[in-house]
């Protein structure tokens, strides 16, 4: 059976007495879709930056493609596959669209990156200012191909390719944040809440783009609180709560359980959940 492609063990996180994420478990295989549910508070957010490098944990490991990652820089996840968007959308506001995505493909640069590290500097400022053919090259395949990443949104980003970020709709900045994170060619894609904010027919739009990443293969780790997506997209669920996962299965088991509608759902919907 081959190993998970992410598997955390323990994970412990602390903030001045509180602990956010409490002792959690959890695994990804290749090619799943798995969901993390939970209300406000239980730890979820915190467990993604923990996971992602951006905190770091107070006990407990995480390990990604078979190597120990536990309190690795977010850029060495990054060059190693790993990437995700946040909860509250981050886009650089002044930066165009196109370049927005662009940034996601720096890992991936071969014609800049210097065969003898202490040149590093130097030889960038002379790749910028001269730009030899190699380089034109490069940057003109990512052009191309941050257009192909941007067909997966229809019309809403392609038309503004040059248009700064900050003039976009909140709905599209978390689709150029989306688009950014593809554009590192992600071996794990990590998604807080990407339909935060978005009204039914954008949910809707978001939820057959996330269909249609699983189905070409991408492994997706996903916070999301609309549950009729989290039911039609998951292959398995994780609910939180107070920092501590409470149960795990496939979506409808999850959704049934009675720690989790008592936690997530709230007691008014024991009667609906039973149904």
């Amino acid at each position: 059976m081959a190993a998970p492609l992410l598997q955390v063990r323990g994970l412990v996180r602390r903030f001045e007495g509180v602990t956010a994420v409490a002792g959690v478990d959890l695994e990804v295989a290749e090619g799943e879709l798995v969901s993390i549910i939970g209300p406000n508070g239980a730890g979820k957010s915190t467990l993604f930056n923990v996971i992602s490098g951006l905190d770091r944990p107070d006990a407990g490991s995480v390990h990604f493609r078979g190597s120990d990652v536990t309190g690795a820089r977010p850029e060495k996840l990054a060059a190693q596959g790993l990437a995700r968007t946040f909860q509250h959308g981050r886009v650089f506001g002044n930066m165009s669209v196109m370049d927005n995505v662009l940034v996601g493909a720096h890992t991936r640069l071969r014609a800049v990156r210097p065969a003898v590290p202490l040149l590093g500097p130097l030889l960038e400022l002379w790749l910028a200012a001269v730009r030899p053919g190699r380089v034109r090259a490069e940057e003109a395949a990512m052009r191309a191909e941050v257009k192909q990443i941007l067909t997966l949104f229809g019309d809403r980003l392609l038309p503004r390719l040059d248009n700064p970020a900050y003039s976009l709709s909140y709905a599209n900045r978390r689709r150029v944040e989306i688009a950014r994170a593809l554009a590192l060619r992600p071996v794990l894609l990590m998604m807080d809440e990407p339909t935060a904010g978005m009204n039914e027919s954008e949910t809707a739009e978001m939820q057959e783009i996330l269909a249609g990443l699983k189905a070409r293969g991408q492994t997706i780790l996903l916070i999301e609180h609309k549950l009729e997506m989290v039911m039609r997209l998951s292959d398995r669920v994780i609910a939180m709560d107070d920092g501590r996962r409470i149960a795990e299965g496939p979506p409808a088991a999850v959704r049934n359980d009675p720690a989790v509608i008592e936690a997530y759902l709230g007691h008014a919907a024991m009667g609906q959940a039973a149904e």
